[in-house]
């Protein structure tokens, strides 16, 4: 009989530092052959009006450069997750919906595959590189680099199926409770592990699901 894999409705925000940091442990993940995972990447919006969620959150905190030494103390952690000196300094994204936007005009035009690595092309060109990824012409360069046909991510952009899927993810985000980026959801949506969750909590709560017999999956 065949198994199943492990579904994970994975929640972020490109502009997000924590997922950038999560990308390597998710890399990680998927290279464990013995379990079979598949991730599904969902939008959530933090960061859709960024400047008034810096104003908000970090008034007292010394604003975007408050911001940036906390982006620079969290990344200093990890060797995996290089940080642009441009970065919240320089480079203020207004918004993450425009990345949002394309990354699931991508999905729309070239598969669910292209998607994820465009998405990661994205995040990677604003911490590593600092590219303003709110400007939509940085976005489509980035697609075309990857080699993506951009008449085609531009078609479901301008027909309207793209902010449609984005809005489908920021609904089920809201439906699902999720508190913040990233998070995972697993288990059929009974449990959710949010922020910086570490690998090794990733892999045994998924090891666990895989092994658990049907007749635990509840003690209801």
């Amino acid at each position: 009989m065949s198994i199943e894999p492990i579904v994970i409705e994975y929640y972020s925000d490109v502009l997000c530092i924590w997922a950038w940091i999560a990308q390597r442990r998710i890399d990680e993940l998927n290279a464990q052959s013995e379990i079979d995972i598949v991730f599904h990447h969902r939008y959530i919006d933090l960061f859709g009006a960024t400047a008034s969620r810096i104003h908000q959150q970090w008034a007292d905190r010394g604003l975007f450069t408050g911001y940036r030494a906390h982006v620079s103390e969290a990344a200093d952690q990890y060797l995996s997750t290089p940080i642009h000196d441009d970065v919240w300094q320089k480079t203020r994204p207004s918004s993450s919906a425009n990345p949002h936007l394309v990354i699931k005009a991508v999905e729309i035009a070239a598969g669910q595959q292209p998607a994820i690595d465009f998405a990661v092309a994205v995040r990677r060109a604003f911490f590593a590189s600092g590219l303003d990824i709110s400007n939509l012409d940085i976005l489509f360069e980035l697609a075309q680099q990857d080699g993506i046909d951009l008449l085609a991510v531009k078609a479901a952009i301008t027909s309207g199926t793209a902010i449609a899927a984005l809005m489908a993810d920021y609904q089920q985000a809201k439906q699902q409770a999720i508190k913040g980026s990233p998070s995972y959801v697993i288990n059929h949506g009974r449990q959710t592990l949010y922020g910086n969750v570490g690998y090794r909590v990733l892999y045994a709560n998924i090891h666990e699901l895989r092994n658990r017999p049907e007749n635990e999956a509840s003690w209801c």
